[in-house]
């Protein structure tokens, strides 16, 4: 057991090293590139921070832990919200300024409702996928468009310049970029690995493992990104790096286990996490859209978030008998 244990702070490390050293090479690889900074902010990084749920998931789907793969898909989206926003509100009130995001948060509402809709027949198979990759896709197509359309005065846009290094020489940022990559592969299997048998010696399924220790632990560098970026008195960074990850989780992070071995869906995930997934994401959309005014998250939502977050992962473990 503390081998496993160490095992699984030894990954979170590795995927919180690995993830900054990702984005950084990827947007300076692609900075090099010429490619616009709103297009480099709303995709790439997007991508990015994604990247160590997107390795947790294809590694517990190819070790036949699907479980776990799922749980982290879903179990992110809901830290990334509850705790990430919450816990950065509550340091710094976030007002959300960029037209963009305004116009980001419906898809994610739109994603959120109908991408889970694929798993209502008990199944996550390769068409569910393959749908899922391909809307991905369509929707990266679509974000590159609107940046590229919107990038003028755009207040994401200018905050993302002020973030993003310049004059990196290609090959050091594709340097950066490979040996981020190589270390979120380590952490990635060194974390399913110590979660897989802690679960396995505390008698939970590796469902509640992934909706919990690690849905938190993945979320690290959206955390690490958000509070920065609050800090900073950049709030549309933070508040996109939670819409984008949060889209990626849905269509990526769920779409790989399909594709690399199709297995069933836990009852659990329709009937008790997925709902509380939608209702936070509808509480996001209302907060940060700013229906009938600015969009904005003060102390006290970010303190409801985060009560909402910790009543949650009570639930979650009386629910797997060791609450």
């Amino acid at each position: 057991m503390p081998l496993h244990v160490l095992a699984i702070v030894a990954g979170f490390g590795l995927l919180f090293v690995g993830a900054d050293r990702f984005v950084a090479g990827a947007a300076a690889t692609a900075r090099a590139l010429g490619v616009p900074t709103l297009v480099i902010g709303l995709v790439v990084v997007g991508f990015g921070t994604s990247a160590p749920e997107m390795l947790v998931s294809a590694t517990a789907a190819w070790n036949g832990e699907p479980g776990l793969a799922i749980g982290n898909a879903i179990g992110s989206n809901i830290a990334n919200i509850a705790l990430v926003l919450g816990a950065t509100a509550l340091l710094r009130p976030l007002v959300v300024h960029s037209r963009v995001l305004r116009r980001e948060l419906p898809i994610l509402l739109a994603v959120s409702a109908l991408a889970p809709a694929l798993l209502l027949d008990g199944r996550l198979g390769r068409l569910d996928g393959g749908l899922l990759m391909g809307t991905l896709a369509v929707l990266l197509w679509g974000l590159v468009g609107l940046a590229r359309r919107d990038a003028a005065g755009e207040a994401l846009a200018q905050e993302f310049a002020a973030e993003i290094d310049t004059g990196v020489p290609l090959a050091r940022a594709l340097l950066t970029l490979g040996a981020g990559l190589a270390v979120l592969l380590a952490g990635a299997r060194l974390l399913v690995w110590g979660a897989v048998a802690i679960a396995q010696a505390l008698g939970v399924s590796d469902l509640v493992i992934g909706l919990t220790v690690v849905a938190v632990g993945t979320s690290l560098p959206e955390l690490a990104a958000s509070v920065a970026g609050a800090l900073k008195g950049e709030a549309d960074i933070a508040i996109g790096n939670v819409i984008g990850s949060n889209m990626f989780n849905l269509l990526a992070v769920l779409g790989l286990p399909g594709l690399i071995r199709p297995g069933a869906v836990p009852h659990e995930v329709l009937a008790r996490d997925y709902p509380v997934m939608l209702t936070l994401t509808v509480v996001l959309f209302l907060m940060a859209g700013g229906i009938g005014g600015r969009g904005r998250i003060g102390r006290w939502g970010g303190a409801a978030l985060l009560a909402a977050f910790a009543a949650y992962q009570t639930w979650l473990l009386r629910a797997s008998g060791h609450g």
